[in-house]
């Protein structure tokens, strides 16, 4: 497998887990306290920012971020929208990215004005694995609320994504 499956696969996961989570939410909003559901969204809103700051990062473009968050919370059909949007754009780049891309390194500010540099792959790296963090934050929110959480294992994906893989050979 070349770092290029890999990573195509690993956020064509993102993709499906942000989905299941979004599912989540909407199931949060109808049965959880007002508060509550304000956390994980702005948990979740927060982890989608990141993905676009670092989707400007790697196209070497401001992303005119001034935080890593936001005062005012989308809604979920907003946040929904967006995350989406920025799924693709992830999928159809690690698509189409070539190893000599990957190992290039970007120079970048962060939110807080401090220089940064990494390479393409040590960024979409960071982006995968920051969103998995703060899915699993958003989890546990409804796990503790509601008994339960969205699937969001990497095994699930590709075995849901490929239900020959539960066979064997």
């Amino acid at each position: 497998m070349t770092t290029q499956t890999l990573l195509t696969s690993l956020f064509r996961y993102k993709t499906w887990a942000d989905e299941e989570l979004l599912e989540g939410l909407a199931t949060l909003a109808e049965k959880a306290p007002e508060a509550e559901y304000r956390t994980a969204m702005r948990v979740f809103n927060h982890a989608c920012i990141v993905d676009r700051i670092f989707m400007a990062n790697l196209q070497r473009m401001n992303h005119g971020y001034a935080a890593t968050g936001s005062e005012v919370i989308p809604t979920l059909r907003e946040l929904a929208d967006a995350a989406r949007k920025t799924d693709r754009w992830y999928v159809d780049y690690t698509a189409r990215v070539s190893a000599e891309e990957l190992a290039e390194s970007i120079d970048f500010t962060f939110t807080d004005g401090a220089a940064g540099r990494m390479s393409r792959e040590e960024m979409l790296g960071h982006v995968a694995t920051h969103a998995g963090y703060h899915r699993g934050e958003v989890g546990r929110i409804m796990w503790r609320l509601m008994g339960a959480s969205p699937p969001d294992t990497f095994t699930g994906f590709l075995h849901q994504a490929e239900p020959a893989r539960r066979m064997r050979a």
